[in-house]
């Protein structure tokens, strides 16, 4: 005996088992996440940016500290003081309102950069010159002249008041980042000319912790636009309030950097928090990679590479205390309010303020922002993301995807889904209790979908693997069963065992009328090509129509509706199926005289009712089909189509079930051999909303009339009527069966107590 090796199949099969198994697709999922990780595409990026503002949300608000207050240019100021800007001098007013009540630094979340348009210097120097021009040298006009010039210049009035407050003034400006955003392209000497006024502002100190830190790429602004120079020379800081927006429009960060030519500037809260603090060392540190913090004294304030700050925000709009400026102006507030305090002054009536979009809310003031950072600031617990979590969230990949990748091929299908599902909840919970407890943010997106990818890939395998093995399965079982059996075997196993369940199930019987003579007239081939192709049409016909094919014998078909696949309208879908496998005989007829092969004719019977199904047999061999006496009587009215001349008989609980949707024509009551009880039986016509020649509907609606008068014993009455159904369509197998019973019992009545049934005695 020998053997052969086929090498080439050997090592295809080799190979395709050491790329495609449950090991290598954990390994390819794992590093495709990690790769994603690394190059981090925009709408991983936006969605783990959704996860950073929920978890704000689920952390909910937390009380800020009261030294950082808000002096806000609400409706009710602009309903007092009217439309906004004000003259300089009322700002001057409120400068030296919150300096006489103590407020430790002053903040303004507001630019002066064009003079005063409220200014009135204009009209009292035309009076200057009209007095001129008329020659008046009256010189306590001159005086009222010069003082009320003093006056009117708002702008001065500002800048005298910055100059005397006892709190320290920071001024706010702001950076056009790049061409568009200044609207016209300006010289290299305008920028310059911009960048001196502002000079005063830069940081003090920059740290570097080698020569490679001078050149990391920072946030660079195209040009300041700062305040007026008599504005800047008057207070002692000024910092800009610059915010970037996450792509997705949200504020999440502070710059606390930004470079304007050769220097880098603080933002408006570095600067208030240092006056606060009492103007300890200020300083940058940068390093090889980019910027990794602000110093402030003894505090380091961590920030991303671009020199950015996670803003740890309080909570949604109005957490830090307002007070109208109307109301400081007016004198209406408690003596000391401001005392020792962060006094920002900025804008948040609608329509004038500055609207950004926050983890918290869509809506939130641009000045409130600043207060976040500055409590930030002071109180130490800024939002972080260090540089040890990237190398945490690749472990947490890689430790998630391997306890998947582990644990799911040796689990079921549920258990699998609940420990991953529970895995992902673990992960979350954690990442959100580190966000709260340490303010450390790490990625949840990647490590969750680590888990979600391993998931996905070994399912996807275990349910190809499990397919092919169906496969096999059908492929060995599809010439003995059907398809749906199968199905339903390899969806409960239990299915393969002996013994059956009772349903209401409808059986179809069809049986070829004289297959016996076309036998005869064939040799054996030419007789199982044409039983081959008849079978083909009228079991496709079966299928279409949701039925269960159990078996061929000899010429007769039978086939399920209802099982094993359970569902309400399988008497509709039975005598569907007839009508169909009706048509196809007609066209199957005119193919088989194009060849010489004879017209086939048949009788098909349908019946509903109560039966046992399941798999029949020993132990040996069993099949799929169904018993009972319903089973029985359905194969008797197969064989009454042939005593009544009919193609297509259905019992009376099928007629029940589909006399909505089917034209029946109600045949007679019967006994049938074997049963006592009677029963009644209707033909099949056609579906309800078929249009019948008009011969064949006068047919039968006479036939329904004849068989009243037949049931109340009319026996002539019937007999004429039924004889009239023959002229009106000749060759009508039950009028004339109905037609001669009428004249056997017009010469031999039957008794008294008749109920109007037939007893065949004849299978």
């Amino acid at each position: 005996m020998t053997f052969s090796f086929d090498r080439s199949a050997f090592r295809r099969v080799s190979l395709r088992s050491l790329l495609f198994n449950p090991a290598s697709l954990t390994a390819a999922t794992i590093a495709a996440v990690v790769a994603l990780f690394v190059f981090d595409p925009p709408i991983l990026d936006a969605i783990e940016l959704n996860w950073f503002d929920l978890r704000f949300q689920a952390r909910g608000p937390v009380a800020p500290q009261p030294r950082v207050v808000l002096a806000v240019i609400d409706e009710k100021s602009i309903a007092a003081e009217g439309r906004w800007p004000w003259p300089r001098s009322r700002m001057a007013e409120l400068v030296d309102a919150l300096s006489d009540d103590g407020a430790k630094v002053i903040g303004f979340d507001i630019t002066f950069s064009e003079p005063d348009e409220n200014s009135r210097l204009a009209l009292v120097s035309r009076i200057e010159r009209t007095v001129e021009s008329l020659d008046i040298r009256d010189p306590k006009l001159v005086d009222f002249i010069r003082e009320t010039r003093v006056d009117a210049d708002t702008d001065q009035a500002l800048a005298k008041a910055l100059e005397r407050s006892q709190a320290p003034i920071v001024l706010g400006y702001f950076f056009h980042m790049d061409r568009a955003d200044a609207g016209q392209w300006l010289a290299k000497q305008e920028v310059e000319k911009l960048q001196v006024a502002i000079e005063g502002s830069k940081y003090p100190v920059v740290l570097l912790r080698d020569e490679q830190s001078a050149t990391v790429p920072l946030l660079t602004a195209y040009a300041p636009q700062g305040n007026l120079p008599l504005f800047t020379r008057a207070a002692p800081s000024s910092g800009y309030f610059t915010i970037r927006s996450d792509p997705d429009g949200v504020i999440r960060s502070m710059p606390l950097v930004i470079r304007s030519g050769e220097d880098l500037y603080p933002p408006l809260s570095v600067l208030s928090a240092w006056h606060y603090l009492g103007k300890p060392q200020l300083a940058v540190r940068v390093g090889p990679t980019g910027v990794e913090g602000v110093q402030l004294g003894d505090r380091f304030i961590p920030t991303d590479e671009l020199g950015q700050m996670l803003i740890n925000y309080r909570g949604p709009p109005n957490m830090f205390t307002h007070y109208s400026v109307s109301d400081i102006l007016a004198g209406r507030l408690k003596r000391g309010t401001f005392k020792d305090r962060i006094v920002l002054v900025g804008v948040t009536a609608l329509g004038v303020y500055d609207i950004r979009a926050t983890p918290f809310s869509p809506v939130f003031p641009g000045l409130e922002i600043h207060a976040n950072a500055i409590d930030n600031l002071l109180a130490g617990d800024v939002m972080s993301r260090p540089q040890w979590s990237r190398a945490f969230d690749v472990l947490a990949i890689v430790a998630l995807g391997v306890l998947i990748g582990f644990a799911l091929p040796r689990m079921s299908a549920v258990g699998a889904l609940v420990l991953t599902a529970a895995s992902a909840g673990a992960y979350v919970a954690f990442a959100h209790w580190l966000f709260v407890s340490a303010r450390v943010w790490l990625s949840i997106v990647y490590p969750v979908l680590a888990l979600a990818g391993t998931y996905t890939a070994l399912t996807v395998y275990r349910y190809l693997t499990e397919e092919r093995e169906r496969k096999k399965v059908k492929e060995a079982f599809k010439h003995y069963v059907s398809a749906e059996v199968i199905e339903d075997m390899l969806a409960d196993p239990a299915h393969l065992r002996l013994g059956g369940d009772e349903k209401v199930l409808t059986v179809l019987f069809n049986d070829i009328v004289g297959f016996s003579t076309v036998s005869e007239q064939f040799p054996p081939t030419g007789v199982i090509g044409i039983l081959s192709d008849y079978y083909t049409r009228m079991t496709e016909q079966v299928l279409a129509n949701r039925g269960t094919l159990t078996n061929y014998i000899g010429d007769e078909l039978m086939a399920i509706f209802g099982a094993p696949v359970a569902y309400a309208d399988h008497a509709h879908c039975a005598c569907k199926a007839a009508l169909a496998m009706q048509d196809q005989r007609a066209a199957l007829a005119a193919e088989f005289a194009k060849v010489g092969r004879p017209a086939l004719r048949a009788r098909t019977g349908i019946n509903t009712g109560t039966m046992l199904v399941g798999n029949v047999g020993s132990t040996y061999r069993f099949a799929y089909t169904v018993l009972g006496d319903q089973v029985n009587l359905t194969s008797r009215l197969e064989q009454l189509n042939r005593t009544y001349g009919t193609e297509i008989m259905i019992g009376e609980h099928t007629a029940g079930l589909v006399a909505d949707a089917f034209l029946l024509r109600d045949l007679d009551q019967v006994k049938v051999k074997g049963r006592a009880q009677a029963l009644r039986i209707f033909e099949l016509v056609g579906m309800a909303q078929a249009p019948l020649p008009p011969k064949q509907d006068r047919m039968l609606r006479m036939y329904a009339a004849a068989l009243e008068a037949y049931r109340q014993r009319r026996w002539i009455d019937a007999m004429e009527m039924f004889r009239q159904c023959l002229v009106l369509w000749p060759g009508d197998g039950p009028s004339r069966l109905m037609s001669e019973r009428c004249g056997s019992y017009l010469e031999t009545p039957p008794p008294d107590d008749w109920d109007g049934a037939f007893a065949h005695q004849s299978k």
